[in-house]
């Protein structure tokens, strides 16, 4: 049946991330469609809400055509947030990510009537199950869009955010650059887009709900030692670091 193929997947992507194993695309081994992927996405997301995370909002992947081109991924997805992926600024990423990378990203918090409320800057870290990255949008889908942590930044101006200019940095040296726009036209945008498949998928966003619009530019490595920054507008900074 569906719903123990779902849980059992679910289960072998929950483990796999807890004992810091990477494993082979589901689509390697059998066919895996969109609407199974997301209940395998729940299934996962109902496993660590058992153990006491809790979700906060959603992430939005593959919003921009920089990632749909690094990954080969044909269509954007979401996934959640739990309370436990949150970093503050300029602290380590988690010590328990394989693979993790960083994008640069624009969050909006959601307001009482279900729309934009509070923008900040933020860099999203990545750590996809998948050995290598390599993946079909079904087996991202499932893997939660690889979400595994945020960190969020200075407030940005909600105005002309589709204009505003975001700079990735590595180590200092330039690693990509983008505007809002990259974001599906505009992060507001993205965000619609993100009701509406809740909503088609028996879902809503809430009020206080935080939603990183996808990632900006390519994500980039964050290898021991590194500082990944992402500069919006010129002056408006979030960095995440790995020891």
């Amino acid at each position: 049946m569906l719903a123990d193929r779902a849980h059992d997947l679910a289960l072998a992507i929950d483990t796999a991330h807890r004992e810091r194993r990477l494993l082979d695309p589901i689509s390697d081994r059998a066919p895996l469609d969109l609407d199974t992927a997301y209940a395998v996405q729940r299934h996962l997301t109902a496993l660590r809400t058992g153990r006491g995370a809790r979700r906060i909002g959603w992430k939005l992947g593959y919003t921009s055509a920089a990632m749909r081109a690094q990954m080969g991924v044909e269509a954007p997805n979401f996934g959640p947030l739990l309370d436990g992926m949150l970093v503050p600024d300029g602290r380590p990423a988690p010590a328990h990510l394989v693979q993790p990378r960083v994008e640069p990203e624009i969050a909006v918090r959601v307001d009482p009537g279900g729309g934009p409320g509070e923008v900040l800057a933020a860099c999203e870290i990545v750590d996809s199950v998948w050995r290598d990255y390599r993946f079909t949008l079904e087996d991202n889908t499932a893997d939660g869009s690889s979400a595994a942590g945020v960190v969020l930044g200075p407030p940005l101006p909600a105005d002309g955010l589709d204009a505003l200019t975001v700079e990735l940095r590595c180590n200092g040296d330039p690693a990509g650059q983008a505007t809002g726009a990259a974001a599906m036209g505009h992060p507001f945008i993205a965000l619609e887009w993100l009701a509406r498949e809740l909503r088609r998928r028996g879902e809503q966003l809430r009020a206080g709900d935080l939603v990183i619009t996808g990632g900006l530019t390519a994500a980039v490595p964050l290898q021991p030692g590194d500082v990944v920054e992402a500069v919006f507008g010129g002056d408006v900074a979030v960095r995440v670091r790995r020891p």
